[in-house]
């Protein structure tokens, strides 16, 4: 029997072992490995170890079999690179959910690779088993990405594609497969929208949960009814720094000025790695309460319930006291809004974090820090 979801879903155990032995020989992944771990060292180096490392990945990986195989292996690289990359995570409202059953985790959308990561990483500490994970397919251009995303439960949303009944079909594979993994009670992670917020405000897509309700159509499902049957829950992530603040405020600001942004090339993969390599501080993950049937009865009612509970599980930190007391001294911008007790040294940090930027630039980053404070008090 073929398999109707081959091209989009994660590599299964049976394909596992040919994955591992194709990535521990690539020297492009090793080379990667090597940067990351030893950042210090010149680049001739690094290829001069290349062959070493290879030898010692493949010693590492040598018995992993299957998918639980692996990601216990990737364990110790996640811990050891939040230990470095964060202050803490903290992670609060599981204990208000059932591990028994899967569920369908609906978050807002700040870091490519960390948003995904962090939700895996939370269930996994508190003994859940890990979720499923949507990824558009232009951020895996690279084979070995790829490999490495689908080994780690990834399935592959794919995007531009502008045939109107290709779309359709597309979209139909992605909603079937969605319902098909929590069927087998299996969770599954989606962002709240295609794309990452980058103005730090986070707005359901209609959109995404109408590609969702899309597979209910075969079976006769009003909407309501194949929500229920996915058992959504929003789930709420914030870093307290973002690493790719300047990179996500250059993008606005150049929007704003020409009506338009054209990505260089490589830029979403030096996204994702600066993302997962730089500095978050305190990182919040919050998971909210399943939706109510009421809650559900529409795209547009279940687009403003997910708003409503992100915003309410959204904590007020420091750095965004800081920024919004930045934006009132130095761009007489939200001078009607209270910043309550802001923390000077953080203010400082924020004054070298955009020192040498333009202003436009420097505004927009400050904003965005800020936002969420902004937000609360009724504005924009």
């Amino acid at each position: 029997m073929s398999d109707p979801f081959i091209d989009i879903r994660p590599y299964q155990n049976s394909e596992v072992r040919t994955v591992i032995e194709r990535i521990s020989r690539s020297d492009a992944l090793v080379g990667a490995l090597l940067r990351y771990r030893f950042a210090s060292l010149p680049e001739w180096l690094h290829n001069v170890l290349i062959p070493v490392a290879k030898w010692r990945l493949q010693r590492q990986t040598s018995d992993i079999e299957t998918v639980e195989d692996f990601q216990r292996w990737l364990e110790r690289w996640v811990t050891r690179l939040l230990d470095k990359t964060t202050t803490c995570v903290v992670v609060r409202g599981l204990e208000n959910l059932s591990p028994d059953e899967g569920h369908l985790w609906i978050s807002n959308h700040r870091d490519i690779a960390m948003d995904p990561t962090l939700i895996n990483y939370s269930l996994h500490q508190a003994g859940w088993p890990t979720s499923r994970i949507a990824i558009g397919d232009n951020l895996l251009g690279h084979p070995d990405v790829a490999d490495v995303m689908r080994l780690n439960k990834s399935f592959l949303v794919k995007r531009n594609i502008a045939n109107k009944r290709e779309k359709l079909a597309a979209l139909m594979q992605l909603s079937d497969y969605i319902r098909h993994s929590l069927d087998e009670g299996v969770s599954v992670w989606i962002a709240q929208r295609e794309g990452r917020a980058k103005d730090g405000i986070d707005v359901t897509d209609t959109a995404v949960l109408k590609m969702l309700a899309l597979h209910g159509r075969g079976r006769k499902e009003s909407f309501s009814e194949t929500m229920a049957a996915l058992r959504p829950v929003p789930v709420s992530i914030q870093y307290e720094w973002d690493p790719c603040d300047l990179m996500k405020a250059r993008e606005l600001v150049a929007k704003a000025r020409d009506g338009s942004y054209c990505k260089e090339e490589g830029e979403d993969t030096r996204s994702l790695l600066t993302g997962v390599s730089g500095f978050k501080g305190t990182v919040y993950v919050d998971f909210g309460q399943p939706l109510a049937p009421e809650e559900v009865e529409s795209a547009d009612t279940m687009a403003a319930a997910i708003d409503r509970q992100i915003r309410d599980m959204a904590e007020i930190l420091p750095i965004h006291r800081a920024a919004l007391a930045l934006l009132q001294r130095r761009f007489a911008q939200y001078r009607e809004l209270a910043c309550g007790d802001v923390d000077t040294s953080l203010t400082e940090q924020l004054e070298q974090r955009i020192g040498d930027q333009d202003e436009a630039l420097q505004q927009q980053a400050l904003t965005v820090y800020a936002m969420p404070l902004i937000l609360q008090q009724g504005e924009p």
